[in-house]
């Protein structure tokens, strides 16, 4: 008897929140300003020194693909919006503000930069308003058909868009990438869906996981990235059909000339049909809708 209850009082459920203790043991080594060192009796998989090998590449894969998945499933996410967007276009009342400071600074050359940026304010109004479109609709709607904005997480467009979602009393998703010279996370974003990826790879594969409608605002090389990656997934049939809609037509048909892709034969003419263009946020909104019967 005595055996047995040795036993039984010195046995953990594997499961038990005990089985923090190893990361607990981490912490307090790092706040007490330990250096990190390779350690073989340190558990695996509180070991970042192992976690980052190169030979463990696949695990990280693998949890960066995890995590946000099981997350966004416990919140009742299945279905998200997808909106791009340049990080750089603030709002009409931020940029108005950034241009007066810069311009009683006597720095011409921010000034200047700031007066283009402002040129384009008006699209995070836009996305502002089309993230609260979004909202509203799946405000009394069974989880199975709830549409949430999900952006990447940034400023700018994403802000925007997680703004008018929060705005209008919903929740929102963030899909942010670890960059040298990030920002924080927006504040719309609720902080269990607020993640931060390391690969695109894995943080593009999360956008299309769900994503109902993809609505692609001004931006940069990143928006063009990502838009393009879209577009080529159904394009060649590996994603299913979905709202591809480009907000700013005279940006997009400045920036890209799809007209040259059929002269030259590189695409059908029947492929352009995979994108929209709009102007209007209710527009862009009412495009989704005709597409899904909503």
């Amino acid at each position: 008897m005595p055996h047995n209850k040795t036993m039984t009082n010195t046995t953990r459920d594997i499961h038990s929140p005990r089985i923090a203790d190893a990361w607990a043991v981490l912490q307090a080594h790092s706040e007490a300003g330990n250096p990190l060192e390779p350690a073989a009796s340190r558990l695996a998989f509180a070991d970042p020194e192992f976690l980052l090998r190169r030979e463990t590449r696949g695990i990280r894969l693998q949890l960066e693909m995890l995590k946000p998945d099981l997350e966004q499933r416990a919140h009742g996410i299945e279905n998200t919006v997808v909106v791009f967007g340049s990080a750089r276009f603030r709002s009409e009342e931020e940029s108005v503000a950034m241009l007066a400071q810069a311009e009683a600074a006597g720095d011409t050359v921010l000034a200047d930069r700031l007066r283009k940026l402002g040129r384009n304010a008006h699209y995070y109004e836009k996305a502002r308003t089309f993230g609260g479109l979004v909202a509203k609709y799946s405000a009394d709607k069974e989880p199975s058909e709830k549409l949430f904005i999900c952006t990447g997480g940034g400023p700018g467009i994403m802000q925007a868009a997680n703004r008018g979602a929060h705005e209008a009393g919903g929740i929102s998703v963030g899909l942010a990438i670890a960059l040298p010279m990030e920002e924080e996370a927006n504040p719309y974003v609720p902080p269990a869906l607020s993640f931060k990826f390391h690969y695109f790879a894995l943080r593009k594969m999360h956008f299309m996981m769900r994503a109902k409608a993809l609505v692609a605002f001004p931006g940069g090389f990143g928006t063009l990235d990502e838009l393009f990656e879209v577009i080529t997934l159904v394009q060649t049939g590996k994603a299913k059909p979905v709202p591809i809609i480009l907000f700013g037509s005279d940006y997009w048909k400045r920036l890209i000339n799809f007209d040259v892709l059929i002269e030259e034969g590189a695409i059908s003419p029947n492929d352009l049909k995979l994108v929209e263009y709009v102007d209007d946020p209710q527009i862009a909104w009412d495009i989704i809708c005709k597409f899904y019967q909503l």
